[in-house]
């Protein structure tokens, strides 16, 4: 049987078995049947340059990982309601990477439930239910996720309770207090609708809305705008967390605020389902003096082992200055492409979190940006887009990703972008 045939045949049964609710990747899926580092390998032995998974943080299967994964595994896995050394241990070392006003962490499986964990924590601590969000915003699939979540294409306005506002869309000085007259038109309108706020949940880099990361600071008016409103705010660092901005661990260290709470998901198990929300101690105490949590996976020592392996790898492999510096040189290469080929409008991002806008003319260039997307996929490079107009590339690769992968992915980009037709 033919790879091709073989892949028609999986999507088939795909179809069948698991329904149409589910999307998959590129024009011609992947048959992804094992990993290395930055390097996903199809049913053919084909080799893939994954330049955007951010889950596999430190690199697919890394052996770091697997072996504590497997070492707690043989010997105990059960849940938080038992006592163990390894969610304290790891809970530790995990809120020593965060600002001291940020004093406890609660863990879950998904950053899903990290995030509907805060909105409960926000409601029950403001007594209000509004959110505000940004137009194109992910935050994930629970049902009150998904009402947070517009990129998912759900009818706007997402929810009664909900206001959208746009994402930052300038470098300029004035990029800050811009963002933050948006946020306080949003909590009055939702003030006058007899809506009390509740939170503005943020993706500190606007991944799903296009990679807005600078300047850096501009995040300051908006948490201040937030907490004028009577409203906390959270800082969802399931994409931009663990050293992928390439300063620090953390998204919201580069605009220089506190949250009041801080989400975590993907990168934390490098692939093992573990996530975490990270909050003041005084949301809560407020919080469990009037309801309590429980989640039975969330926190085992399994998940536990797997988030102190990965903050081992970042550690001892420098992935944090890699990250900086591969992405500066990164950005910087694109920026030429940029020179030379007219449908890219801008480069932006930080560290190894880097979308890249193409535009023809004035106008979003979705079609060409889809078709560039599944021209890499042709060429051994795993990208995928995102924003409104689904027109920025979306470049988020493990934090291993070095230079010579960079030459591999520009040199990609640039001969597909000569494929692209103009005019």
């Amino acid at each position: 049987m033919s790879a091709e045939t073989q892949t028609q045949e999986l999507i088939a049964r795909r179809n069948r078995l698991l329904g149409p609710a589910y999307r998959l990747f590129y024009e011609q899926p992947v048959h992804v049947v094992r990993g290395e580092g930055v390097w996903l390998y199809d049913a053919a032995g084909n080799r893939y340059l994954d330049a955007y998974n951010n889950v596999a943080c430190v690199g697919h299967c890394h052996p770091h990982v697997i072996e504590a994964i497997a070492r707690q595994a043989a010997v105990l896995n059960t849940h938080t309601r038992y006592l163990h050394e390894t969610i304290l241990d790891y809970a530790e070392r995990l809120l020593a990477r965060f600002p001291t006003e940020l004093g406890n962490v609660m863990f879950t499986c998904t950053g899903s439930e990290a995030n509907d964990l805060a909105l409960r924590v926000a409601r029950t601590c403001t007594g209000g239910t509004g959110v505000v969000v940004t137009r194109n915003a992910y935050h994930g699939v629970t049902g009150a996720l998904a009402e947070l979540s517009p990129s998912l294409g759900l009818p706007e306005p997402t929810a009664p309770h909900v206001r959208l506002v746009s994402a930052p869309q300038s470098a300029g000085d004035e990029t800050g207090e811009i963002f933050a007259s948006h946020i306080r038109a949003a909590f009055e309108d939702m003030a006058g609708s007899g809506i009390r706020p509740a939170a503005l949940l943020v993706d500190t880099i606007f991944s799903s809305d296009g990679v807005f990361a600078d300047p850096p600071g501009f995040l300051r008016p908006a948490l201040e705008a937030a907490h004028a409103a009577g409203a906390l705010f959270i800082a969802d660092e399931v994409q931009p967390g663990f050293g992928r901005c390439g300063e620090g661990l953390w998204g919201f260290a580069r605009h220089g605020i506190v949250p009041d709470m801080v989400t975590m998901g993907k990168p934390m198990g490098n692939g093992h389902p573990i996530a975490a929300m990270a909050a003041r101690p005084e949301l809560l105490r407020e919080f469990g003096a009037r309801s309590r949590y429980f989640n039975t996976f969330g926190g085992n020592p399994v998940s536990a082992a797997a988030g102190m392996a990965v903050l081992d790898v970042i550690e001892r492999e420098n992935l944090i200055e890699n990250a900086g510096r591969t992405g500066t040189d990164l950005r910087e290469r694109l920026e030429a492409l940029r020179a030379r080929h007219e449908l890219v409008a801008e480069v932006r991002g930080a560290g190894l979190f880097i979308g890249v806008e193409l535009r023809r003319g004035n106008a979003p260039a979705g079609a060409e940006t889809a078709k560039l997307v599944n021209a890499m996929r042709g060429r051994g490079v795993l990208i995928s887009a995102a924003g409104p107009g689904a027109n920025v590339l979306k470049i988020r690769p493990p934090l291993v990703f070095r230079e010579d992968h960079s030459d591999l992915l520009v040199e990609a980009l640039d001969q597909a972008l000569k494929e692209i037709p103009i005019g």
